[in-house]
Formats: C-alpha cells, structure tokens, sequence
C-alpha cells in the first residue's frame, strides 16, 4: 500500500514538474532591450504563463547557445545577419503564421530587405532595426574642423586630413569586423559584402591609414563617452547616440549629441524574434511575439531603446522626436542608400578576420 502511494505521489509530482515546464516562457534578448511594463503587462494579460527573461550582449554569446542544439529558451532575438547562418545550420521552427494575426502590421518594404537573410520571412519577426551612423559632438567637432565638418559622410572618419585632426578629442569605432570593414569597402567602391580576399586586404589598408587616430574600438563604451564629452566622434548604432543624447540631457553636462546617417548610406540591421527548434513552449512564443506585434505595444518600446521598430501601425505612437528623427526612422530616399549585410564564404571571412587583428592591434 505504502509503495502505491509513493508511486501515485511521485506520478504527481512529475506531472506537477512537466505541467510547470509546459507553461514556463523563456525568452532570451538583448540587454536593456525592451521596457519593464512591457512584460508586467504580458503577465498580467497571460496569467498561466511563467515568463523568464534572460538577457545577453553579443550575438555570439547567443548563437553558443543555439549550436548546441538545445538552448533552453522559447523565444531568442539574433541580429539578421547571425539569423542567416543559424537558419542554414537548422536552429530554427518555421513560423505557423496562423498564431501571429498581428504579422499585418509590419511594413512590407521592410520585410523584403530582410528576405536577404531570410528568403520568404519563413523563420523570424522583425522585433526593432537601425542602422550603423555617426555620433558626435557638434561643438568639439566645430572646433577641430569647422564649421564645414563633413558629418554627414563617412570622409569624416576614412580621410586622413579629417580624422588626425579628430584625433585629439576622441574618436571610437565598433568592435565589430564584420560591420566596419564593409563600410570600408563601401568607401573603395567595392561591394560591402564581397566575397573576394583581396577586397580585405585594401579594406584593411584603408583602416591601416586611419588607425593611429582612431582612440579605441568598443562596442558599448562608447555611449557613455560621447555622453560624458570623453570622444567627440564615434561609428555606432543608430539607437545608442539617440540614447547617449538623453543621458547628457539628464546629466545636464553641457555636453550636446548628434548624429548623422552619412549621405553614401550605411548597413540596416534587424534584431529578429525566432523559436528555437528545442523549444519546448512554442505555443506561449506565438502568444509573445503577437502580443510584441501590437501597435501600442511596440511603440513605447521604441520610444524606451531609441531605436525604430518595423511596425508600420505603430509609427505614429512613436515619440515625434525619435520617428520624424531621419537619422533614426530613414527617409524613403535614405532607404534606398541602405543595404542589409550577409555571410560571408569561409575565405573571405578568414581574410576579414585576419585583417581586423591586424587593424585593432595597429601592426
């Protein structure tokens, strides 16, 4: 009898176990990457789910976890680009669009640029986009070049005779390979996205000119200093010099940020909403990323990270100065400048890598 009941109790508990595992949401995005009533209120509206936000700061920390096969998570957020290959290794369910009725309202020109990554919008959502432009300081800048300082061009940072007079109030880079050399390749007027070895090797003497001006390669340090007035110049995202704004406003450091998406155009990124093919509440992910679908959902998002979001519903709920900000929310004629990035083949990318150590530690 005692042995009966032990059996009935810990049937119990393991259905106890698996029923808290079924209604358990766990969602792994970016640092400080959407705002706290946002997930009070999708609990508040989905009391039977059991959300766990986790969150991260490289895409490659996330894809560690996705190559694994089993990343523990119901719904992640890699940048188009890390999409693209995570697709190609098979990490990802296709999307049952018939759980996301709220899909009408992504703006469709959009989703044709992510097609690069994403042929036909089969494995993820589009969650927020930007673009790589240049922050600055209007003042410091003036006063090292002019009041005719080329800030809407990248020769600001690609000329020699524009950047060494930059040099003594700061100037700071992304950390990245795989966004700064295709803008130097862009400047040669070559493809940003060329599969070609020998491209890098004159992007990387591009860089090479340039490097003993440039103060650091970073890819978050930067927003603060510009902030503080530490650099005057830096290659960033979109969102970050728009968030690097508001703290010197509240610091009130006298210390005034702009920026400038250059005329020649720029890379447009996508952080994307996918589910893992482990993931083992795919039906509470559906319910997410339609709630995170809604127009006055997504808006004050935007209106919290500084970046734009591709709901075209939402725009006018956005914060007038972030969605009739160009440099922030592209005008049409800007959009056509743009242009998505890819993967590269394996020896293009072992030149871009060879190139970047090269370039970062400036020999």
């Amino acid at each position: 009898m005692n042995m009966l009941k032990s059996l009935v109790l810990c049937a119990a508990v393991i259905s106890g176990v698996a029923h808290a595992e079924e209604n358990t949401l766990r969602v792994y995005n970016w640092f400080d990457y959407i705002t706290p009533k946002a997930l009070e209120d999708f609990k508040a509206q989905n009391t039977q789910v059991k959300l766990v936000y986790d969150i991260f700061d490289t895409n490659e920390a996330l894809e560690a976890k996705l190559l694994t096969g089993n990343s523990g998570y119901d719904v992640v957020v890699p940048s188009n680009v890390f999409l693209a290959k995570q697709i190609e290794a098979g990490v990802f369910q296709p999307l049952d669009r018939s759980q996301l009725p709220n899909w009408k309202h992504l703006d469709p020109k959009l989703m044709k640029l992510i097609e690069a990554n994403d042929p036909g919008n089969k494995f993820a959502v589009p969650y927020m986009y930007g673009t790589i432009l240049i922050g600055f300081n209007p003042d410091k800048v003036k006063a090292a070049l002019g009041a005719d300082a080329p800030v809407d061009s990248w020769d600001l940072i690609f000329k020699q005779e524009n950047i060494s007079k930059l040099k003594q109030c700061g100037v700071a880079l992304l950390d990245s390979p795989s966004e700064i050399l295709p803008l130097a390749l862009q400047h040669l007027g070559l493809d940003p996205n060329s599969s070609n070895p020998k491209d890098y090797d004159k992007a990387e003497a591009l860089l090479m000119k340039i490097r003993p001006y440039v103060t650091y390669f970073h890819s978050s340090k930067y927003m603060a200093d510009i902030a503080n007035g530490d650099i005057c110049v830096a290659v960033g995202y979109s969102g970050s010099f728009s968030q690097a704004a508001n703290r010197a406003k509240e610091a009130k450091n006298g210390v005034t940020v702009d920026m400038r998406l250059p005329k020649e155009g720029a890379p447009i990124w996508f952080d994307m909403l996918a589910i893992p093919k482990g993931a083992k509440n795919p039906q509470d992910a559906y319910t997410f990323i339609n709630y995170l679908l809604q127009p006055q959902v997504i808006a004050p998002i935007s209106d919290f990270v500084g970046y734009p979001n591709p709901n075209k519903d939402a725009t006018e709920q956005v914060d007038p100065s972030i969605r009739n900000n160009p440099n922030l929310y592209p005008t049409e004629a800007a959009m056509a400048t743009l242009y998505t990035l890819k993967p590269l083949g394996r020896d293009a990318e072992r030149a871009r890598t060879r190139a970047w150590t090269k370039i970062k530690s400036g020999t």
